[in-house]
């Protein structure tokens, strides 16, 4: 390789391409190398299963896009097309009974029932501090919180949802149920502090701005940052797997969209031997097995209701996910997993042909699993929606060791790369004020494995791009990022 840039960033998921937007967008010359020939990683979509059916490789609904940092500078929202259903996500029960999160707060107190009370008291401050919320838990890192009140009512709530008196405030079945099925996202120990904060986080944007969902896919997110990386000067190489950093071509920094594993694979020796310890001791978490549907028709789910959500946490009541969640932790596979299913075709017409569907399902499963759990999840779905295996035209399966062959981002299955325990979250993946840097001159992390975690938000990459415009290019000026008049997507 004979060229030379100001920097190089190895990876093109969610956070590589938004580090690589941040520095092209500085006016420096950017180069992505992508070890697949196709870009963004977790965020992209293709044809699995049959002709016409476009399934999501990855992330599929993305709570995320419309409040994360990064991308309200980006202007995503403005350069893609998202729908936003009313029903962020549904949670079936048996007797075809359903809990709903509405965008409406009000409105799912109200279908909740007895507890729906509780459920809004619960909710309610964090909603009405949504952007605070979103600011402090999109910086993990221990730092003064710009809105202090929604810091102080998110801690309490999570010490709630987190701890053994988790079911204090409720008497019914449907809203711990529903609380459990999101928080449940974090393929943590039920209950857990971790796990009932990112459960209250996502739950604040179900109600807060809805989870919306991409026309044409996830790709759609990817490729409007590459979009934007190439109309500013960026270049892009795909089909290049990078195994030693010493094969890149000169540059002043070098951003890896990488696990610390990956790191110290690339870095070989030449990591200092305390910083390499940390490393290490570096955590992850369970995996996923999962499965893409092609269908005749929509899932004919026990309560209609369910239709009307983008995302379905299937897998009864509170007590029921807990015990499925907990049996992954104990290394065990569990004979009622809780399934997380996203059918974006109800909402997008873009992704099946006409009168058709596509599903999107996925189970936790231990790390490294070689299990696969179709039979599993449709006789979960199944059991909500009966039915449902009439309608499977057909099926693309992969289990935990798929898919980390098919992304090293994910190692033994792992989409949080890394697990997202309390300490893991502050201290991610080094206990540094800025832990997108390492201690090799010019080189920094930007992946899931650092700072704020796990999620298609961007940013991990554009943190550590503000880093390499401070420490390697002497600037504290954060570029312009909004969209250009043609970048638009009504354009």
């Amino acid at each position: 390789m004979s060229e030379s840039y100001d920097a190089i960033v190895v990876g093109s998921g969610p956070n590589g391409l938004a580090a690589a937007v941040t520095l092209a967008r500085s006016g420096l010359s950017v180069a992505v190398y992508e070890r697949q020939t196709s870009l963004g990683g977790a965020a992209s979509t293709g044809e699995l299963t049959l002709p016409g059916f476009r399934h999501d490789l990855g992330s599929a609904v993305h709570p995320l896009a419309l409040e994360s940092w990064f991308f309200r500078e980006f202007g995503l929202e403005r350069r893609v097309p998202f729908v936003v259903p009313d029903a962020s996500f549904a949670h079936p029960l048996d007797g075809a009974r359903a809990g709903l999160a509405y965008r409406d707060l009000d409105r799912t107190a109200e279908s909740i029932g007895r507890d729906g009370g509780a459920y809004a008291r619960l909710m309610g401050p964090l909603v009405s501090h949504l952007r605070g919320v979103a600011d402090f838990t999109g910086n993990a890192l221990l730092r003064i919180p710009g809105d202090p009140l929604a810091a102080f009512f998110f801690g309490f709530r999570s010490l709630e949802q987190g701890g053994p008196w988790w079911n204090a405030r409720f008497r019914e079945e449907t809203a711990p149920a529903m609380i459990t099925g999101v928080s449940a996202h974090s393929i943590l120990h039920q209950p857990s502090i971790a796990a009932g904060g990112a459960g209250l986080v996502l739950a604040t944007y179900a109600h807060g701005r809805g989870w919306p969902i991409p026309v044409g896919g996830s790709q759609s997110i990817a490729d409007a940052m590459i979009a934007d990386l190439r109309a500013h000067g960026g270049v892009v190489h795909t089909g290049v797997d990078v195994t030693d950093l010493r094969q890149l071509p000169p540059a002043r920094a070098v951003l890896l969209d990488v696990t610390p594993r990956t790191l110290l694979r690339l870095m070989k020796d030449r990591m200092p031997f305390g910083y390499r310890r940390a490393l290490e001791r570096f955590r992850y978490g369970g995996g996923v097995a999962k499965v893409d549907f092609a269908l005749s028709g929509p899932v004919p789910w026990a309560d209609p209701a369910v239709a009307s959500a983008g995302t379905v946490h299937v897998g009864g009541t509170r007590a029921e996910i807990a015990a499925a969640e907990n049996a992954v932790e104990r290394g065990e596979l569990s004979e009622a997993p809780y399934v997380l299913v996203a059918q974006p075709s109800l909402f997008d017409a873009t992704r099946a042909p006409e009168g058709r569907h596509v599903l999107w399902a996925y189970t936790h499963v231990p790390a490294g699993s070689t299990a696969d759990r179709e039979e599993a999840i449709i006789a979960q779905i199944e059991r909500f929606a009966p039915g449902f295996r009439d309608t499977i035209l057909a099926s693309a399966s992969r289990t935990a060791v798929d898919i980390a062959a098919w992304n090293p981002n994910f190692p033994g299955g792992d989409i949080s790369a890394g697990a997202p325990s309390l300490t893991q979250l502050i201290g991610r993946p080094v206990y540094r004020p800025d832990p997108w840097r390492t201690p090799v001159p010019g080189v920094y992390l930007c992946s899931s494995s650092t700072s704020p975690g796990p999620g298609v938000h961007g940013l991990a990459g554009w943190q550590a791009a503000l880093s390499a415009l401070r420490h390697e290019f002497g600037t504290r000026l954060r570029p312009d990022l909004a969209p250009r008049p043609d970048q638009l997507a009504e354009a």
